[in-house]
């Protein structure tokens, strides 16, 4: 088979994103004729039929379909290598690939990113922030697949580097009405005789107090369990069950008056986080800076 060339997969995309050839011929400036032999070729060293065409235009088959997927998978990872190397031409550019945990993307990673981003020496910087579970995050950073992890450091790492970030505690997200609410600081497993809402089973949390209630000859009995620390919040605002939840996350809700967050005073509440990669030395320069930049925003007084 012959090889595909890039341009013959964006003429592909423009056409199956109008489902018209005349009007992705027209954004190319190129003859619609151009396109269609294009396309025809394609098809021809493909053995399948890409596209179906009616009098209201063209539309991809089964095959089209499933190549319209790949095209754009190509043509955006074609985009990110000339990125990524032109952050080593005249001028900072490129482009960042973070992943980070539910926490730390609910709390202040992605207004510390926000800040790096608005300084004019790296507006040519582009920054993509995937979230991960810890265990993905770091097999995708030692696999190449991201630049940039952000997680808790209770994960292991497997030979990766890693610099402190920020530290968070838990606490207990209860409905103002709730029989706890009056409590000023409480410990997990005073908790334990209320129903709760979860997160799912593979995160940290969930394993963090799991292994809590397991230490005190308990579980944890849950009333849901959800996929995000908002969604948990909107459960606890309905007073359906209480959370236990970052701090910083449930001070948002608090203040609007509809949850009360109650400090946990164990000492696995209080957590450190940490900004993980294979090699420093090795990274993007645009990389380097904005783990530069997060680490001293982290550091800087409130």
């Amino acid at each position: 088979m012959r090889d595909i060339d890039l341009k013959t997969l964006r003429l592909f995309v423009a056409v199956c994103d109008h489902n018209n050839i005349g009007r992705a011929a027209s954004e190319a400036h190129i003859e619609p004729s151009a396109i269609s032999k294009r396309i025809a070729q394609m098809e021809s060293d493909l053995g399948v039929t890409l596209l179906t065409r009616t009098r209201r235009g063209v539309h991809p088959t089964a095959a089209g379909l499933a190549v319209l997927e790949n095209a754009r998978s190509v043509l955006f990872t074609m985009e990110r290598i000339a990125s990524d190397a032109a952050s080593f031409g005249g001028g900072l550019k490129g482009r960042v690939s973070l992943c980070a945990s539910a926490s730390a993307i609910a709390e202040s990673l992605l207004d510390d990113i926000s800040d790096f981003m608005s300084i004019p020496a790296y507006a040519d910087i582009r920054v993509d922030v995937e979230e991960r579970l810890s265990v993905d995050l770091v097999r995708r950073i030692r696999e190449g697949a991201a630049s940039v992890g952000v997680c808790w450091d209770n994960v292991a790492l497997d030979g990766l580097q890693a610099v402190s970030y920020r530290e968070d505690s838990l606490a207990l997200a209860v409905h103002p009405a709730h029989p706890l609410a009056g409590r000023r600081s409480l410990s997990f497993h005073q908790s334990l005789d209320y129903e709760h809402v979860g997160m799912p089973p593979a995160t940290a949390v969930h394993t963090l107090l799991q292994r809590a209630a397991a230490n005190v000859g308990r579980t944890v009995s849950y009333r849901a369990v959800v996929s995000s620390f908002d969604a948990a919040l909107r459960v606890v605002a309905a007073n359906l069950g209480i959370s236990v939840i970052p701090a910083e996350v449930g001070e948002i809700y608090q203040s609007s008056r509809k949850i009360k967050t109650i400090p946990l005073t164990d000492s696995w509440a209080r957590r450190r986080f940490i900004i993980c990669y294979r090699d420093f030395e090795a990274l993007p320069p645009a990389a380097q800076r904005m783990v530069e930049h997060l680490v001293a925003r982290a550091r800087a007084p409130s």
